[in-house]
């Protein structure tokens, strides 16, 4: 017996010994190329010592529109994708509370009972009288299963990987609006600019068409001079309908990003906007290093390390679950003489499934290749930002010198039609070159306005790529206080939301 009392501690010290948390430790995959990549001619087209560097959680500001900053203002209070963001942001965070409670007694359960007995006996040799008596029971029982494995503990990592994903996705909601109500904002504007040129282009064909009508009753002009006019003046005015199309549609889109049903604007008034002119800008951190801070770069990082505790959770399963268990009961009747008895009951158990190693095994397997397809999911997100940022480059550089040429051209346009008319005046060329030139003018006016546009876009583009246009949001502050209120009248939030100073 006396090796018996030497044996229990030694048993006990290699059991502690051996507790372990299970699974690989998170490592954020690596992407070696983008330590030293650039976007190809990214200095020359966003570098410029001139101006002071763009705030990326503020670049909208570099157009300098008051209205389009309003915008943006409300759509980030009001926007209903950003709200259901932030509601996950909760959810993960109240998960994340109950990956924590495993580390205390998993069973924690009260048990009572009060009953009413009557027996009464009928025939063979009964008792000398009938029962009639109550029954009354209470218990308390307890059971923790210890985490010698490191189970509970990859869940709580688990879910504390998925809380952080979940901000970095309510960020990466906050790029995607700004940027989006952006593209709107100027899609909307270029919009009114080509209405506005094609009415201007139609009230120039209409006076053709007027004189050509004169001349042609009047003798002096044959009908097809008359046709012609009238047709490109014609041709000119259809265009508006499917114009004032898009730009209600693009008002309508616009509303919704700001939480609005489609219909009118008020910040939109005419006449309150501009297309700008793109500054120069300077982007001192390296788009290599923005790129690994975007937030959906930052989501898929943190989904990897979510995942990667999966595989310690699967893994605890080839190891026996040790539990303390524990209940205290207490048992009385009403019949006189009957003892009141109370039990206790403590010690510990073991669970182990010895013979269930293939499905454990596999299990494993399936939690790793859920793993590797997350990582790769990573790598493909960085390549998808890295093209973004280069396509959004190229784009800059190219509409800019594209622009270039379209303005030289819109001026010899204009020119050729000062001359055309004149000529035609003085009867020294004839009606169509005229309407060559008008029509030549109103196109290269109308791609004028489109690139000017598709530089907008492309400037908005590699904000967005850069992963811009995203502040620290605190927890509270990610839900309004109207939606607070209503979700602390149905729950108790109040380890979560804090109590706001109204007290509501």
């Amino acid at each position: 017996m006396k090796y018996g009392f030497l044996l229990l501690p030694t048993a006990l010290g290699i059991l502690l010994s051996s507790c372990t948390t299970l699974g690989p430790d998170y490592r954020e995959p690596d992407v070696d190329w983008l330590r030293s990549w650039e976007p190809a001619g990214y200095g020359g087209v966003t570098k410029a010592q001139t101006r002071k560097p763009v705030d990326l959680r503020f670049w909208w500001e570099l157009f300098n529109d008051p209205v389009l900053n309003e915008l943006i203002e409300i759509a980030k209070q009001e926007n209903l994708a950003l709200r259901t963001a932030g509601l996950r942001v909760l959810e993960s965070r109240a998960l994340l509370g109950v990956a924590g409670s495993s580390l205390y007694p998993q069973v924690q359960q009260a048990t009572g009972a009060i009953s009413y007995v009557n027996n009464q006996y009928h025939g063979g040799t009964p008792p000398r009288s009938d029962q009639d008596f109550g029954s009354y029971q209470a218990g308390l029982n307890i059971g923790w299963e210890l985490d010698f494995w490191g189970r509970f503990r990859r869940s709580i990592e688990s879910a504390d990987a998925a809380f952080f994903a979940s901000i970095a996705n309510q960020r990466d909601a906050q790029v995607i609006l700004t940027a989006g109500v952006a593209d709107l904002y100027y899609a909307y504007r270029l919009t009114e600019a080509r209405i506005a040129i094609a009415n201007k282009n139609a009230k120039t064909q209409k006076r053709s068409f007027e004189i050509t009508t004169k001349l042609f009753e009047s003798g002096e002009q044959s009908e097809l001079d008359l046709q012609q006019a009238k047709t490109q003046y014609l041709a000119t005015l259809s265009t508006i309908p499917e114009l004032e199309l898009a730009l209600i549609q693009t008002r309508n889109a616009l509303a919704v990003l700001l939480g609005r049903p489609p219909g009118k604007v008020p910040e939109l008034k005419p006449g309150k906007g501009r297309l700008p002119t793109i500054p120069a800008t300077r982007i001192d951190t390296a788009p290599a290093q923005l790129l690994a801070r975007r937030p959906d770069v930052r989501a898929a990082a943190w989904a990897v390390a979510a995942q990667s505790a999966q595989i310690g959770i699967a893994e605890a399963e080839y190891y026996p679950a040790i539990s303390l268990l524990g209940s205290l009961n207490f048992s009385a009747t009403s019949l006189s003489g009957s003892p009141d008895q109370t039990s206790l009951v403590a010690g510990p158990s073991l669970r182990w499934n010895i013979f269930d190693y293939g499905r454990i095994k596999n299990s494993i397997l399936v939690q790793d290749a859920r793993l590797q397809q997350l990582i790769e999911s990573y790598q493909a997100t960085v390549l998808q930002a890295a093209r973004e940022v280069d396509d959004s480059v190229a784009a800059i550089r190219q509409t800019a010198e594209q622009k270039k040429l379209i303005d030289s051209t819109v001026q010899a346009s204009e020119r050729a039609l000062e001359i055309a008319n004149r000529r035609y005046q003085e009867g020294f060329a004839d009606f169509q070159r005229v309407l060559d030139a008008q029509r030549t003018l109103f196109n290269q006016s109308e791609r004028q306005l489109l690139v000017k546009g598709s530089n907008i876009s492309a400037v908005i583009s590699l904000y967005k790529g850069l992963g811009g246009g995203w502040i620290e949001v605190p927890l509270e502050q990610m839900v309004p206080e109207k939606t607070q209120k209503t979700m602390r009248e149905r729950s108790d939030w109040s380890g979560i939301l804090p109590v706001s100073p109204s007290g509501q």
